[in-house]
Formats: structure tokens, sequence, C-alpha cells
């Protein structure tokens, strides 16, 4: 074989391995796009809101196909289509992940939140002295002990009750005090194709019994002046399964490896979400 033929078999390896890596990343990418779309998609929990269910640090995966599919189950919200297709609706009690719907109109929907459905379309929705009532009928709530929460000498206590909702879902929340500024509510009522959310820490939670926060564009924010807002069908994301990983954020930072092993909650790892 002569030079200059062993030089272009050379090149054409070269360049059928790189074709091939290329290959192997773009359908890879396409694999990962399908699956986050349609199937699962990881998210991780940077607030408290919803403590004790879930934790600061907790990394969890979300069902796509649970409530059928919007054009926010698409990267970016892409406006492929309006309302929702092969659609069921969500159960009072499921731990959904929806996009804030003070974005809405706005744009894109850029803000994914997750909260507890307590409210469906028609309830009517009302927090008295910090317990939850769906259409005039309170849920029943039981004391089953105490949190503390709190480092360096400061510390707060707050009260765990078992929550049960009228379909028999049971589940933990978390309170502080019962005379809060979203502990005492008008009765709201829930719009057809809406839902009405809560978080499980019910003192420090931006849900659906606070005012709704309009962002636009600029990321620039404006408080609207009446109270209550709900989650439309559409823009429901799906519901929350399981937990994958959990760390504890506050017990090492990312240039502290040594104490890594220490941060991670094992305990957590495949816990199911109710």
């Amino acid at each position: 074989m002569t030079d200059v033929a062993e030089r272009r078999k050379r090149t054409q390896e070269k360049t059928g391995g790189w074709g091939e890596t290329v290959r192997t990343v773009v359908y890879a990418v396409l694999i990962a796009l399908v699956v986050r779309t349609f199937a699962i998609e990881p998210f991780n929990i940077p607030s408290g809101s919803m403590i004790p269910t879930l934790l600061v640090g907790d990394y969890l995966f979300v069902s796509k196909y649970s409530y059928g599919y919007s054009k926010h189950s698409f990267p970016f919200s892409l406006g492929v289509f309006s309302g929702r297709i092969f659609g069921s609706p969500p159960e009072r009690g499921d731990v959904a992940v929806f996009k804030y719907p003070g974005d809405q109109g706005q744009g894109v929907n850029r803000t994914d939140y997750i909260k507890r459905i307590v409210g469906m379309p028609g309830d009517r929705i009302q927090v008295t002295n910090g317990l939850l009532h769906i259409n005039g009928v309170a849920v029943d709530r039981l004391k089953i002990g105490d949190h503390v929460k709190g480092s360096n000498g400061h510390y707060q206590k707050g009260t765990l009750y078992s929550e049960t909702l009228p379909n028999g879902r049971r589940y933990t929340v978390l309170e502080y005090r019962d005379d809060g500024m979203a502990d005492n509510t008008p009765e709201f009522l829930v719009p057809a194709g809406s839902y009405f959310v809560m978080g499980d820490n019910r003192d420090d939670s931006l849900d659906s019994r606070t005012r709704l926060m309009l962002r636009d564009f600029s990321g620039s924010t404006r408080d609207r002046d009446q109270l209550g807002w709900y989650v439309p069908s559409e823009n429901l994301v799906g519901r929350a399964e399981f937990i994958f990983f959990s760390h504890d954020p506050s017990a090492a930072g990312w240039l502290e490896p040594w104490k890594w092993p220490e941060a991670i909650r094992w305990n957590r790892f495949f816990m199911a979400i109710h």
C-alpha cells in the first residue's frame, strides 16, 4: 500500500470514529429528551415549603404521563398545542409539579413549583385558625409530634400534624403558629379546570392562599391585589413519585468533599412521596 493510500485510510478511519462519536452523543441526547418529555423528569427541592414531606436537597423523579401532556411537558414550554392531551385529572392529595401561573400571559412559564393539591375544581376552600376546610367541613387533623429547626442557639419549635383529606389521603404537615397571615383566609371557590395547592410547611409556603406574584420577561415582579390563585390544568407538569437522592446542603459545601458522606441522607433514597 502506498503512503498516499495509507494516509487516506487513516484519515477515513479517524473521520469515521469522530462521526460515530457524534452520532452516539446525538442519539443519547434525543433519548434523554424523549424520556424527560414523556416519561420521567428529575427535579430538586430548593426551598422548605414542603417540609416535612420534602426537604431542601431532595432530588426526585416526577412522572410526566400521570396527568397527560401540555405545552409545559416540553422543554422551554414550547407552544406546540394548547390544553392537555391523553390527560387524566390529578387526585386530591397528589404532590404535583407545575408552572407558576404568575408567569402566564408574560411569555414563557419559567418557574417550577411543587405543592400538594388540596382543592379540586368547584371546591370551596378556606383556612381558619390554621385548619383547612373543604366545602365547609374541617379536615381531620391529629397532632403527632414536635419539630425543631435552627442553629447557633436560635431555634423555632413547630408542631407536626397528620392531616386526612376527604378521599382518605393522609400526610404530615408542619405548623409553627395558627394565627399567621395565611392561617385565616377568605373562602376561595376553585374555578373549573383549576386546582388549589398548599405547601405542607403551612407557615412557610407561597401557595394558593397568597397573592399571585406576576412576573414579566425582565424578571420584574408585582403582587396582584386579590388574595388567592389557582393552578390551571394546562400548567401541571407531573406527579412527584419518589426521592432518588438526598443531601443536606447546610452540612457540606462543594469545596468540602471530606464532609460529603456525612451530608448524604441515605435513609431518604428511593422514598415514595405520599
